[in-house]
């Protein structure tokens, strides 16, 4: 049992009948595809799946990291699968979707990370699924440039890196990261494309404070960050990091307004909230802040010229 004791209610979730959840199983399966809902062991996944979404995640299913806080099991991974993104579009166009939501596990000992694959895999889908909208939920590259500049040049509708935590405790929960370099990137990508939306997002209750996170928020709005989500860390297995503490309902709705008067276009903060819960929704909400704000409105960029 975790330190913080058990489960309050507000963080029980009912596993929701839908025969949308079988398809979305039997598609996945035959298409040979990941999903983070899964590998994550995500409390959302069968609302998510019930409603038709899933968050694909690509470059396989064995990460070259160990965070403490994450599912995804850790190894050397296998040949990297280049028909991947032509059968996650087929996924994507076959759902339906209208906002995508694609992630990967670290792939450190490539050259690029992966990124190529990013951007080949919104290429594929922007030519089968040209009504679709896209938001990728990218690893840092090791504070590679190119890697990032790869990605940003299949112009990404929303382009989301996690911060995860507070600096204090990346040793025990991002080992492999470093926090000024997650900045970087973020700040890094608007400068690549001022068009796109960025977005992160943190856990709590992994031992951090208040006066922490809202550091950590300041530090986002200063690097341009349009999103930000917050939620609450479930232990996947007695083998990953403790919960410290629940935090409440209120507390996250507290965050929420302090993180708004920031300056973030949208905050999505609650106990069950994720990275790609209700992505959809995030992204119409802050299309319509910066319609508001007199800002250009998030619509299907399409490809970017090859002159570009």
């Amino acid at each position: 049992m975790d330190g913080a004791g058990p489960r309050p209610p507000w963080l029980k979730v009912r596993f929701p009948a839908s025969p949308r959840f079988g398809e979305l199983l039997t598609l996945m399966r035959d298409s040979e595809l990941h999903t983070v809902c899964e590998e994550a062991r995500c409390p959302n996944i069968g609302e998510c799946w019930g409603r038709g979404t899933a968050t694909f995640m690509i470059l396989g299913d064995t990460c070259t990291r160990s965070c403490g806080f994450c599912a995804v099991k850790t190894g050397r991974p296998g040949t990297l699968d280049t028909d991947e993104p032509r059968r996650v579009a087929l996924a994507i166009q076959r759902m339906g979707l209208r906002h995508a939501v694609i992630t990967s596990v670290n792939r450190d000992e490539l050259p690029d990370g992966g990124a190529r694959m990013f951007a080949e895999t919104i290429r594929w889908g922007r030519r089968l699924s040209p009504g679709t909208t896209f938001e990728v939920l990218i690893p840092d590259f090791k504070g590679d440039d190119d890697a990032l500049a790869a990605v940003m040049a299949a112009r990404p509708e929303i382009l989301n890196h996690n911060t995860e935590t507070v600096p204090r405790l990346y040793r025990q929960v991002r080992p492999q990261a470093v926090y000024e370099r997650s900045l970087r990137l973020l700040r890094r990508a608007k400068e690549l494309d001022p068009g796109a939306l960025t977005k992160s997002g943190l856990m709590v209750g992994l031992g951090e404070t208040r006066e922490e996170l809202l550091a950590v928020f300041r530090d986002l709005a200063a690097a341009g960050v349009d999103i930000l989500t917050v939620g609450q860390y479930l232990r996947p297995t007695p083998a990953h990091l403790p919960v410290a503490r629940y935090w409440e309902p209120a507390e996250f709705d507290d965050l929420r307004d302090a993180a708004l008067a920031m300056g973030f276009r949208h905050v999505e903060a609650g106990p069950l909230v994720r990275s790609s819960y209700h992505a959809e929704e995030q992204a119409v909400a802050a299309r319509s802040d910066r319609m508001e704000a007199g800002m250009i409105p998030l619509t299907v960029r399409g490809a970017a010229p090859a002159d570009g």
